[in-house]
Order: C-alpha cells, then sequence, then structure tokens
C-alpha cells in the first residue's frame, strides 16, 4: 500500500467496468481492492514466467513520461523489446511499413558513420534529425525480427492502440488496469495505480526479477514440461508495501488478504453500481 498501488482516478473518471474491482471510495477518489489485485498480479507473474521460460519474447509498452525510463531499463536489462516515446499505428498490424523504417535507420547510421567526412554540414543536420525521430519510433524494436509473444502494458489507457492491435493479431497482453481503464481487453489485468512512480516501479521489478527467474530456469536446463506445475511466484501484501526496491528473498510466497478496513482513513465502501 505504501507503494500507492491501490489509489485510482476520481471516482468522475471511472469506467464501469472496473466497478468489481473497486473497494471503495475516499475523498471522492476510487480504492482499488488489493484483495482481488493480489491473486490477478500472481496468476500475470505464472503467465510471464512461462513465456519467457519457453523461450518468449515480450514487448514493453509505456510511453507516459513517468514510466518511459522505467520501462526501456526492464526492456534492456531483459534483452526485450520497448516502445516508449508513442506508439505510431500499424506497429504491429502493419508489421512491413515498420521493417521498411528499420531499414532505412540502420542506412542512415551506416551512411553517417561511412561518410561523415564527405557530407555537408546540412546534410548531416538533415540525417541526424531523421536518425533522432527513427530512434525515437522504433530504437526499442529495431531487433524485432517476429511478432511477440506477450505485450505488457503500463497504462492500457493511453497505449489502447497497442492494446487493440495485440487483440486482433491474437498476441496476449498483460496490462495495469486503473479505475478509468476497460479490462475486458487484457488477457492479465492487474488492477492498480498506474500513474504513481513507486506503483510502476514496484510493477517494473516484480516483472524483471520474474523474467531473470524465467531465464535462469532455462540456463539450468529445467525441463519445465516435466513439471506438473509451473512454479507459483506469489507475492504477499507485505511485499506490496515495501519499497519495490527492496531485494525479496523468495519470489514463492503464499499470498495473504489485504484489510483496507483497517485503514485509519475512513473508505466509504462501494455500493452505488451506476455511480459515474
Amino acid at each position: 500500500m505504501e507503494a500507492g498501488v491501490h489509489f485510482g482516478h476520481h471516482k468522475k473518471r471511472w469506467n464501469p467496468k472496473m466497478e468489481k474491482y473497486i473497494f471503495g471510495t475516499r475523498n471522492n477518489i476510487h480504492i482499488i481492492d488489493l484483495r482481488i489485485t493480489l491473486p490477478l498480479l500472481n496468476k500475470s507473474l505464472e503467465a510471464l514466467f512461462n513465456i519467457i521460460s519457453k523461450s518468449g519474447k515480450i514487448l514493453f509498452v509505456g510511453t507516459k513520461k513517468q514510466s518511459s525510463v522505467l520501462v526501456e531499463t526492464i526492456a534492456n536489462e531483459t534483452n526485450n523489446y520497448f516502445i516508449t516515446k508513442r506508439w505510431f499505428g500499424g506497429t504491429l498490424t502493419n508489421w512491413k511499413t515498420i521493417s521498411n523504417s528499420i531499414k532505412r535507420l540502420e542506412s542512415i547510421e551506416k551512411r553517417i558513420h561511412e561518410e561523415q567526412q564527405k557530407l555537408s554540414k546540412k546534410e548531416l543536420l538533415t540525417l541526424s534529425r531523421e536518425k533522432e525521430k527513427l530512434n525515437n519510433a522504433i530504437g526499442g524494436i529495431r531487433n524485432m525480427s517476429n511478432l511477440p509473444n506477450l505485450l505488457i502494458v503500463l497504462d492500457t489507457v493511453k497505449d489502447r492502440i497497442a492494446v487493440k492491435e495485440a487483440v486482433k493479431l491474437n498476441i496476449p497482453v498483460m496490462g495495469i488496469i486503473d479505475t478509468n481503464s476497460d479490462p475486458d481487453l487484457i488477457n492479465f489485468p492487474i488492477p492498480g495505480n498506474d500513474d504513481a512512480i513507486r506503483s510502476i516501479d514496484l510493477y517494473i521489478n516484480l516483472f524483471k526479477e520474474t523474467i531473470l527467474n524465467a531465464k535462469k530456469t532455462i540456463k539450468e536446463n529445467i525441463d519445465i514440461g516435466e513439471s506438473v506445475n509451473p512454479p507459483k511466484e506469489k507475492i504477499s501484501s507485505n511485499e506490496m508495501k515495501n519499497s519495490s526496491s527492496e531485494k525479496k528473498k523468495s519470489n514463492f510466497k503464499k499470498i495473504k488478504k489485504v484489510d483496507l478496513g483497517k485503514n485509519k482513513t475512513s473508505i466509504k465502501k462501494n455500493t452505488n453500481t451506476n455511480k459515474k
């Protein structure tokens, strides 16, 4: 709770489809029910573990300012892909065009490297600007030769075009769903705050830890197929309270129920099904 995962948006901004994930209201702010978040988070981490264990590749999407650096960092550290500046329509559904843009970027880089001394200042400036523009748009997916096995979206409202493209191509989507989100399009929803940096940092660290553990499994040549049940990564309510940067001793812990009713600040129970 210290990471602020339970704080949603103002109740006027809510999406009625999120009603079952909402515990109540506090000062006109919807409070997300962490008793629902925890099992869904664990289910998502299990799915992520299984995908990586089968050598799957992830495309992280986080074009919001407060998440962009964290998204790029985890993608680079786990050898996956990312988009942090802007999602261009057709990034997945019109991959041929995107591939041509990647080739153009590589061509510009090669020309600048090999012909820098021959180019005029104007030519060099023009090429450098085009390179920067392309790199901002597709730099995080330039090595993506095939469609990803999973999209992880940090804000499913802001990056809804990415979600819709993935759905169209039957690519599973894992996403943080705040109280203004549409959960119907998300295969692995994680109800939570998608704005607070500490919340985003918590999600990113859990994703990173899961991916690295799965990669370690591959490295150690453990045959996941022989396991009756895949390893279950359980996140306790105490871990949700701790700083996301604090290293956890174990990834596989039982879920403890979160009693938001014990919070000293009064919380109004959500009973109005037609609240907007």
